[in-house]
């Protein structure tokens, strides 16, 4: 039995972008299929209990950057803790991967994902820039017009993030299998073996 995932990413989170290739090939072992949902944590947090980063206490903050320094060393994956280009507005990114969603399939839209993540973390580049989303989508083989049609989709990614509201998801990334919240990239361990188990099933 194959299982579906709802897939709940922000496109400037760092803890998505630690769990992202891992999360793809999870799920493509375990023949899963994957509902990509691109969130505005800015609308998920006021109604979650959340705090955007820079109005978090100060031990938070630090024990952040700890984390992800640990999680960074651990995965070996290029990782700044404190990139050029963050905190950064992801609206226009959100839009482009769901443009991509629509027009050229859900694959093609989370390796797109998955080079936005890298830009912001491990590449110093500016996903708010549309001359920036232009050079991802040429560098994933996808045409540059899809970013002017993708401006239209903000409804569609409104609804994505109240799609994440009434699902209870409260961060990125998450991991919604049959209604069972996965939050963060350090639970993909259990979201593994579930996917293992309905595999097997």
């Amino acid at each position: 039995m194959s299982l579906t995932v709802d897939y709940y990413l922000a496109p400037q989170s760092p803890w998505t972008y630690l769990g992202h290739a891992r999360f793809l090939r999870m799920a493509a072992e375990a023949g899963a299929r994957v509902n990509l949902k691109v969130v505005d944590l800015g609308k998920v947090f006021p109604v979650s209990g959340g705090l955007p980063l820079g109005q978090r206490a100060p031990q938070r903050q630090a024990y952040r950057l700890a984390e992800l320094a640990r999680w960074r060393d651990a995965l070996g994956l290029p990782l700044n803790l404190q990139p050029k280009f963050f905190p950064v507005p992801g609206g226009a990114a959100a839009r482009l991967i769901v443009g991509v969603d629509e027009a050229d399939g859900t694959d093609a839209a989370l390796a797109l994902a998955g080079r936005v993540l890298a830009a912001v973390w491990a590449q110093e580049r500016n996903i708010s820039d549309p001359a920036t989303l232009a050079e991802l989508l040429a560098e994933s083989g996808l045409p540059t017009s899809r970013l002017a049609e993708s401006e239209g989709l903000q409804a569609v990614c409104d609804a994505h993030t109240q799609s994440a509201i009434d699902a209870g998801v409260f961060g990125a990334p998450s991991y919604v299998i049959d209604g069972e919240i996965y939050w963060g990239q350090d639970r993909l361990d259990f979201v593994q073996r579930r996917l293992q188990a309905a595999h097997r099933a």
